[in-house]
């Protein structure tokens, strides 16, 4: 069995297609998929069909960077913290947090505030923590060595940086790195970092609906397509699939306790 660690199935790219696509996914040998949280907009979606597929869909909660707006981002953290309260057996992560510049830092400092306030929500919840990050790396890691003390884990979603980026992150914390589809794109930087990451530290993940692995580069990604990343992940470490599948669930069931 393969784990998508980050999925959307209530993106709206996906949403009309879910209940296929959950069912695609499971005939490809994904038996567990972790939804990441967006906003309040699109969490309803989300919930509802976690619901309908206890024990195979699960659900992170928290704010993600690109939805800090000027006028809103206060009541969307408000929200969360009372999910937080009302849903914690149902949680397995604070996520998708962290920072996002590419388009620009105009917010710069609400998400700061935002990912500081989820990462201490993390620590009293004791829940790893799924981060993302955009242009953004510099101020990402002057939040994180403040919490040193919290001994944070979780995962850095969609990693695609460097050896020495996942080593800073591992010195204020406990962070495994998540693989998809762009580890599968010719002359993709991060095949070469992955080399020098231990297995026990590499999760698979989608972020269906986008980011679709090669040979469907360009198209709607969905959790079914997750065994290609782990092919590709199995031919750079030099590994059979099944291990790669082994080691990574066994990581995933240990990191979110699914």
């Amino acid at each position: 069995m393969f784990i998508d660690t980050h999925t959307h199935f209530y993106d709206e790219w996906l949403l009309p297609d879910a209940e296929a696509a959950v069912q695609r996914a499971l005939e490809a040998g994904v038996g567990k998929m972790i939804q990441a949280d967006i906003d309040s907009h699109e969490r309803p979606a989300m919930w509802e069909i976690g619901d309908r597929h206890p024990g195979v869909i699960f659900e992170m909660l928290g704010l993600y960077p690109g939805s800090v707006t000027a006028d809103s981002w206060r009541d969307e953290l408000d929200r969360v913290f009372a999910l937080a309260k009302e849903k914690a057996d149902a949680v397995v992560a604070i996520g998708e947090i962290g920072l996002d510049y590419h388009e620009g830092k105009e917010y710069a400092a609400q998400q700061k505030e935002v990912l500081r306030a989820q990462l201490e929500l993390a620590a009293r919840m004791d829940l790893p923590v799924n981060i993302h990050l955009r242009d953004a790396w510099e101020d990402f890691f002057a939040v994180l060595k403040d919490y040193t003390h919290l001994h944070l884990r979780g995962d850095l979603h969609c990693f695609t940086s460097s050896y020495e980026v996942y080593e800073l992150a591992n010195r204020y914390g406990d962070f495994s790195v998540g693989i998809g589809g762009v580890v599968t794109f010719k002359n993709a930087g991060i095949a070469k970092v992955l080399e020098r990451i231990p297995m026990e530290k590499i999760l698979l993940e989608t972020d269906a609906p986008y980011l679709a692995p090669v040979p469907h580069r360009g198209q709607r990604n969905e959790s079914a397509l997750l065994p290609l990343v782990a092919a590709k992940v199995a031919d750079i470490k030099g590994l059979s699939i099944g291990e790669v599948e082994t080691i990574t669930t066994r990581n995933a069931e240990k990191l979110f306790g699914i």
